[in-house]
């Protein structure tokens, strides 16, 4: 059982505050769009197209995490919606993240006639190491612990500013578990990205791999039930693999049989 005495803020300067979460998310954010860079050059694509073009994926992966963030917890921002939009406190639903900077790819894929399969699996190993890099902000700032725990691993905070419900009660530390499955998924992208595998087979593979370690790992979180005993990562990581694992099946199938 640990005990964690950090204060989320590093320091403070008027209203201006330095937070370790957006500290810890820009360089995850960072590393990731690195990795992204070093594999467009491998792949074929301009690293200067990543860096030119890596503002709109951010963006639309912050709105889309912040978004499913405020859906899946309404009941405490309904009675102050204005809250929505203090990001740098904390509060991003990684899922929202996830299907957000998709999105802005696919968009900009269309807009810039890129092949969007291999743009995917370009992105997808860096995408999984800033989630694993970034989960480390929720450990230190208390955001999205898990349940209640009485050992044998245990989270408890003493800073005031934590984001946990009460201080000195330890919590199952499940940003800990994420990030463990999701350099566990990295390391394993990284191996198989050298492989001769049909474009578009590897994003298949981190989604199916993620949406399976997510659904598991939110046994432990507090997360709100939404549906039939699910919590709203659980329904979007189970609807995610019903589709993702037949098209992955198919495509193997497919690329096996032309080979």
């Amino acid at each position: 059982m640990i005990t964690i005495n950090t204060d989320p803020i590093i320091f403070s300067l008027g209203h201006f505050s330095l937070r370790w979460y957006s500290l810890i998310v820009l360089g995850a954010i960072s590393l990731g769009v690195w990795v992204t860079a070093r594999e467009a050059e491998r792949k074929g694509f301009r690293k200067e197209n990543v860096y030119d073009n890596v503002i709109w994926v951010i963006l639309g992966g912050v709105l889309g995490a912040r978004l499913f963030h405020v859906i899946d917890h309404w009941h405490v921002f309904r009675t102050n919606p204005v809250q929505a939009l203090s990001v740098w406190e904390g509060g991003l639903a990684i899922w929202g993240g996830v299907f957000g900077g998709l999105l802005a790819v696919a968009f900009l894929a269309w807009r810039r006639g890129w092949y969007l399969p291999r743009l995917l699996d370009m992105a997808a190993p860096g995408l999984v190491l800033g989630q694993a890099i970034g989960r480390i902000a929720c450990i230190i700032t208390g955001d999205a612990m898990g349940q209640p725990t009485t050992g044998p691993f245990g989270f408890a905070y003493t800073s005031p500013r934590a984001m946990v419900p009460q201080l000195g009660v330890y919590y199952a530390p499940t940003p800990v578990y994420e990030s463990v499955i999701n350099l566990t998924i990295f390391l394993l992208l990284w191996r198989l990205r050298r492989r001769s595998l049909p474009d578009g087979l590897l994003t298949l593979i981190y989604l199916i791999l993620y949406s399976a370690g997510r659904f598991v790992v939110a046994y432990t979180s507090s997360y709100r039930v939404v549906l039939a005993g699910l919590t709203q990562s659980q329904v979007i990581s189970l609807v995610t693999l019903l589709i993702v694992a037949p098209l992955c099946w198919h495509l193997w199938r497919s690329h096996t049989i032309a080979t």
